[in-house]
């Protein structure tokens, strides 16, 4: 069984990406690594050089900036990346530039994946999920974060990244047939310092229609108070990937919430008291099927 890994970057430096604790959280499974490096101005190719493992394939690629639709271009990206892929792998192991697994996890993975490796109806892997927000203390706990997400997908040239690059849907525009296996998604996408994190959601918006270049200059305490402008959020009570210590060892900005506080309307926060009872998600959209 061969399973290769891939992702797209760019300007992974001046956005403060995890991108090196990322590819390297699943490098021991791996047979291949495919990094798609976008044109950056910050040495990001460098960074990616610089892992030095030769599993590693770097392939460099120029971003349309005239698709600012919904994030079009993360999913046109991926898919770029994805095309790289050895035609002999069996599975393509999908990790976004801000998305880690955990070393617990490397052989459920792997025995997932040989489990339903013969199984063909199964088009791809579900992954559980915790997004952290602000710190490394705190991940969201609402249904503006999603709980699940396709993460493996069987390489059959059939599949392609969907919307924003979020999952995958097969070129028939239908959901993917999938299992869900115990292993979960770490995703540090709203955890760097509150002004990296500006630059990086200003810039962001340029891909959804908006203007990148339009960050508002704010004062020290504006600063952190925009990412306390969140619905719900819980304290995270696990590990974090061991690839992820020295980062988190090296965070220097503190942010405090109020976890009792639910800023969504009354009958969300009735459900939210169901879910966290019943420990599952309910009511949300699944771009998948489960079998």
């Amino acid at each position: 069984m061969k399973i290769s890994g891939f992702t797209f970057v760019r300007n992974a430096i001046k956005f403060d990406y995890p991108v090196v604790e990322s590819i390297t959280s699943i490098l021991p499974i791996v047979d291949e690594f495919i990094v798609s490096v976008g044109n950056s101005d910050d040495g990001t190719l460098q960074l990616i050089e610089s892992i030095g493992s030769p599993k590693i394939k770097i392939f460099q690629s120029v971003w349309d900036e005239n698709l600012k639709i919904e994030g079009k271009v993360l999913a046109i990206e991926t898919d770029k990346a994805l095309a790289h892929v050895s035609p002999d792998a069996d599975w393509a192991f999908y990790l976004q530039a801000d998305e880690v697994v955990h070393e617990n996890d490397l052989l459920k993975i792997v025995n997932a994946a040989s489990r339903y490796l013969n199984n063909k109806k199964i088009e791809g892997l579900l992954f559980n999920y915790f997004h952290f927000y602000g710190t490394y203390d705190y991940v969201g706990d609402s249904h503006q974060w999603y709980d699940k997400e396709i993460r493996i997908i069987r390489n059959n040239k059939n599949i392609f990244s969907y919307r924003d690059a979020q999952g995958f849907r097969n070129k028939q525009n239908k959901k993917l047939k999938v299992k869900k296996i115990d292993a979960s998604i770490y995703h540090y996408g709203w955890v760097r310092h509150p002004q990296k994190q500006l630059e990086k959601l200003y810039n962001f918006k340029g891909y959804w229609g908006g203007d990148k270049n339009s960050v508002p200059q704010l004062t020290d305490n504006e600063k952190y108070d925009f990412l306390k402008n969140v619905d719900v959020v819980d304290y995270y009570k696990g590990t974090h990937p061991a690839v992820m210590e020295k980062r988190i060892k090296e965070k220097n900005w503190t942010l405090e919430f109020d976890v009792s506080k639910k800023r969504i309307p009354l009958k969300d926060q009735l459900l939210h008291k169901v879910e966290k009872r019943i420990g599952k998600r309910m009511f949300i959209y699944q771009n998948y099927k489960i079998i």
